[in-house]
């Protein structure tokens, strides 16, 4: 059968197929990781953004009319991005104390894939919803051995029950970090 139309479904499915191909190609490209920036020259601050979702505990012990104290214990995920920033992904661990009228202090742990660790303090003011945060790093394990910084952030607590469980997120979470020369002579990069 050679009549007109007669190879109408070949060029269907030719057509068919380099859709497909070039649907695949899409995909492949849009899921690829970018190319790593420069390397950080050793002492050099690496500028970083990101964003903080964690859950949790929190007790709270009132301390007479318009005081009270809370300590935390929260857990969850760290996203970061920015030009040879620390990495992408860690999981972030948090312990905080909090006094309303003394102010609060806490601390930090983020842990990166390669299970390297990045330590913060943080201090300042009561560490309430919608209340500006300030972290101080202090080093590290792995690639962050050494390590310094500072970052800071708006949290917001997003969810709270009677029985103490909190849900909460950073927000405008942004910072700095100098790696130290001690994780550099170890050939540990980020």
């Amino acid at each position: 059968m050679h009549g007109p139309g007669a190879d109408q479904p070949v060029r269907s499915v030719a057509r068919g197929a380099r859709w497909a191909a070039l649907l695949v190609a899409v995909a492949a490209a849009s899921c690829s990781r970018p190319a790593p920036g420069p390397e950080a020259a050793p002492g050099e601050w690496r500028s970083f953004e990101g964003t903080w979702s964690a859950v949790g505990e929190r007790r709270v012990l009132q301390l007479g009319p318009g005081r009270r104290a809370s300590v935390a214990s929260l857990a969850g995920s760290l996203l970061l991005t920015g030009e040879r920033g620390l990495g992408v992904g860690f999981h972030a661990r948090a312990i905080t104390f909090s006094d309303s009228q003394t102010g609060g202090l806490g601390r930090v742990v983020w842990t990166d894939e390669r299970g390297d660790e990045v330590y913060s303090e943080l201090s300042g003011g009561p560490l309430v919803s919608g209340r500006h945060v300030a972290g101080s790093i202090v080093g590290g394990t792995g690639r962050y051995l050494e390590a310094t910084g500072a970052w800071e952030m708006e949290w917001q607590y997003v969810m709270e029950t009677e029985e103490g469980v909190v849900q909460g997120r950073a927000i405008g979470l942004k910072g700095r970090v100098r790696l130290g020369e001690a994780a550099r002579a170890r050939g540990a990069t980020p």
